[in-house]
């Protein structure tokens, strides 16, 4: 456009220079000839420069039409990739392990942002049935963040010698004993009795038996199952049995099975016993090379694990949706009816830290090795 410009000025130029040499040129002409052909010219020039000059502002305005549309969308571009990067796509990769269950169900947003790019942060997520599994892969550094038993994360901080940090809580108590035998009310109850439960070595386990030794029961015998499934169908063949369980399952079986009914909240039991401490179920924690390299990789997640939850807990129906769609409990109105009953979380700073450590000083003294024989040091809770 600018060649474009130059090229006519150029022509202007030489058109004014040929028509005045035509002025002065010829021997035969008169004076008074010249004289005509030089206003003839002077009136011929006028017209022809304001054409052309017309021109030449009609070119100069398109070329400045056309500056400002690419200038335009220079700076939609600009924005864009503002944009692009405010998205946090520049955050390194953070891969989450998570157990299926009330941990998932507090993340499964997260999780489905994530999926659609909404998110903030880079994740790659992961769903375990057992906590072993993802113990292993996070000891391994093939996670960076996992959602796990509170006791167990304990265990993992002592055997790798301070080598992960806690995050947050992210679920209360969601134990419960559920049974068709009236009898049962309370923890008491339980004396001679077998109680089916999953979570050999995890929460379930070192919960029942904290509830029995300070209730003084000591004639109970703990059957233990690999899945919930496997208690359900016990329950099923025979509702008199009693179980232990945690939500959502709970739910599940009761929808299932009206034979089974819930005898008492092991939460409940726990505050009838211990005032300085609370049943806690999962909490999340990071590998400590991970988080001394990616501070604000963790940061962010923090912040994003608190809005997942909030909209778990605020919108329900979607959630639901969610839980069904990723396979963590099969039905989506079993789902929703089980969420306002798995006690999700996201409780971050001191609090959590109090929480936290009270519970874990419970475990030891009932059974040190709950804790993995000593309990974690004050860099356990640097991120509170």
């Amino acid at each position: 456009m600018k060649k474009r410009i130059l090229s006519m000025l150029c022509v202007t130029a030489l058109t004014v220079a040929t028509l005045a040499g035509c002025g002065s040129a010829g021997d035969t002409a008169s004076e008074s000839d010249a004289t005509e052909q030089v206003a003839e010219v002077e009136a011929t020039e006028e017209p022809a420069q304001e054409s052309e000059e017309s021109e030449v502002s009609d070119a100069a305005t398109e070329v400045s039409e056309e500056e400002v549309a690419e200038a335009t969308e220079e700076e939609a571009t600009e924005v864009a990739e503002e944009e692009i990067a405010d998205d946090g796509r520049s955050f390194e990769l953070l891969r989450i392990g998570s157990l299926k269950g009330p941990t998932t169900m507090g993340i499964v947003n997260m999780m489905k942002d994530s999926e659609e790019g909404k998110t903030t942060g880079n994740y790659e997520f992961e769903m375990a049935t057992q906590p072993d599994e993802l113990a292993s892969k996070l000891v391994a550094g093939d996670l960076d963040i996992a959602l796990l038993p509170a006791n167990l994360a304990s265990v993992l901080y002592n055997k790798t010698e301070g080598g992960i940090s806690f995050v947050d809580i992210n679920t209360l108590g969601v134990l419960y004993c559920v049974t068709g035998d009236e009898s049962v009310k309370t923890v008491a109850d339980l004396a001679g009795k077998t109680v089916i439960t999953t979570g050999q070595g995890a929460t379930p386990e070192y919960s029942i038996r904290y509830l029995l030794d300070k209730n003084e029961v000591t004639d109970c015998t703990l059957d233990f199952k690999s899945e919930a499934t496997e208690v359900a169908a016990v329950l099923e063949n025979d509702p008199t049995s009693i179980a232990v369980l945690p939500q959502p399952f709970v739910t599940s079986l009761l929808i299932k099975n009206e034979n089974v009914k819930i005898a008492f909240s092991l939460a409940d039991e726990w505050e009838n016993l211990s005032e300085r401490s609370q049943l806690i179920t999962g909490v999340t924690v990071v590998r400590n090379e991970y988080l001394d390299e990616h501070v604000d990789e963790v940061e962010n997640f923090i912040d994003e694990h608190v809005a997942s939850v909030v909209a778990a807990t605020s919108d329900e129906e979607r959630t639901a949706e969610l839980i069904a769609e990723y396979g963590i409990i099969e039905k989506k109105e079993i789902a929703k009816a089980a969420l306002s009953n798995c006690n999700i979380v996201c409780i971050t700073g001191e609090a959590a830290g109090e929480i936290l450590s009270g519970y874990l000083e419970t475990l030891f003294e009932q059974d040190p090795k709950s804790v993995g024989g000593q309990l974690p040091d004050n860099d356990f809770y640097k991120l509170r």
